[in-house]
């Protein structure tokens, strides 16, 4: 395996986790250092990885110059009861162009992917999501990308690969392995309604910060089907994270973000995390960093109790339910050992019968004889 684009740990960051406790968090990682690589076997699950690329950040210099604070502040942490084995891996340093750093992550998150292991990647410019979704090429696997981001960042599509248009680049280039795009805490002002209407032509999904905040288990479907979730920090309202130049005063609070993530950790689906937008030079009072901490946390905590559901359990572990709607009927299935729910769907080209995952309310809405808007842009899209 090919990791060579790694640079340590700083040593002033493991001298500082050194005297931790024994029951944090830190104590209970293995670092890359000057001295020594983390050995890899298949007990480890997590690997933990920051960028430092800012060149294309839109309106944000200085974001991923230092994760020093954000280290700290997350090994300081109490281990939860885990049995998650967890390793560090060190910092991507820019490279000479910004082609370099993208191909660096790419290359090393494709190795971590094929151990599979999941990299949670620590940015740097949101553009990034473009070289973690391009690590699924050699895969060759269709994608399902969730963003949890105020913005579609589908503007200027002919400007050069930026964090405001990373998406528009993930629709438009080849190879296109992408399904399906879901947005997660959009805020309808900050988007143009070309974009949100092209979003709906693709059959993509949205779901506007008002409806999240109103219901946060709308956002636990939509991740349990995501293979990437990319989190800007812009998603998250300025008071409770300040260290984004682009932050505003609406957004998600700090635990309703700790819960998605923790949604996120739990989908047996998900491979990768990343976080980007991290500007320290913004960080008063390092909280910003503090949340960060937090919002790894609880992803850790979400992988540490997945229940490797559907598919990889039959259905006979679950309750079937036959709901008829007009000439049609859907097949809901409920989970006898977490209460999650999926519908049955037929790919009208290879007439195979999949599950994707749906919520409880998407099946009262059948019983109402409506067939659920996820259903039916599944089915388009198939």
């Amino acid at each position: 395996m090919d990791f060579t684009y790694l640079q340590p740990v700083e040593q002033e960051v493991l001298e500082e986790i050194a005297s931790f406790k024994t029951q944090k968090l830190g104590n209970n990682v293995n670092f890359h250092t000057e001295k020594a690589f983390p050995e890899i076997n298949p007990s480890v699950k997590i690997a933990i990885l920051t960028v430092s690329e800012d060149r294309n950040a839109i309106n944000n210099k200085g974001t991923g110059t230092n994760f020093n604070t954000v280290r700290k502040e997350l090994y300081n942490l109490h281990k939860g009861n885990w049995s998650t084995d967890i390793i560090d891996l060190g910092t991507i340093k820019k490279g000479n162009s910004i082609k370099d750093t993208n191909f660096a992550l790419s290359e090393t998150m494709y190795n971590l992917l094929k151990l599979n292991i999941i990299p949670i990647v620590l940015g740097g410019s949101q553009a990034l999501t473009y070289a973690m979704y391009r690590a699924f090429d050699k895969l060759e696997q269709m994608i399902n990308l969730v963003a949890i981001d105020n913005k579609f960042d589908l503007e200027e599509m002919d400007a050069p690969l930026n964090s405001r248009n990373y998406l528009s680049k993930i629709i438009m280039n080849e190879p296109n392995n992408l399904f399906n795009y879901s947005n997660i805490g959009y805020q309808t002002f900050f988007n143009a309604q070309d974009e949100i209407d092209l979003l709906d032509k693709l059959y993509f999904d949205s779901y506007r910060l008002g409806a999240v905040n109103k219901d946060l288990t709308i956002a636990e479907p939509v991740l349990r089907d995501a293979d990437i979730v990319s989190t800007d920090l812009s998603a998250i309202r300025i008071t409770e994270a300040p260290a984004n130049n682009n932050s505003s005063p609406n957004g998600f609070y700090g635990e309703e973000i700790c819960t998605i993530l923790r949604y996120a950790g739990l989908s047996d689906k998900v491979k990768t995390l990343g976080i980007f937008e991290y500007n320290h030079l913004l960080d008063n009072r390092k909280q910003t960093a503090q949340l960060i901490a937090q919002m790894i946390w609880y992803f850790i905590e979400g992988v540490n109790y997945r229940t490797n559901e559907y598919p990889f359990q039959s259905k006979k572990n679950y309750l079937k339910y036959i709901v008829p709607i007009d000439e049609d009927v859907i097949n809901f299935y409920k989970s006898n050992l977490s209460d999650r729910w999926w519908m049955e769907i037929t790919n009208n080209i290879t007439k195979k019968e999949t599950l994707i995952p749906c919520s409880y309310q998407d099946y009262l809405e059948a019983n109402n004889q409506n067939i659920p808007e996820r259903w039916w842009k599944t089915l388009r899209k198939l």
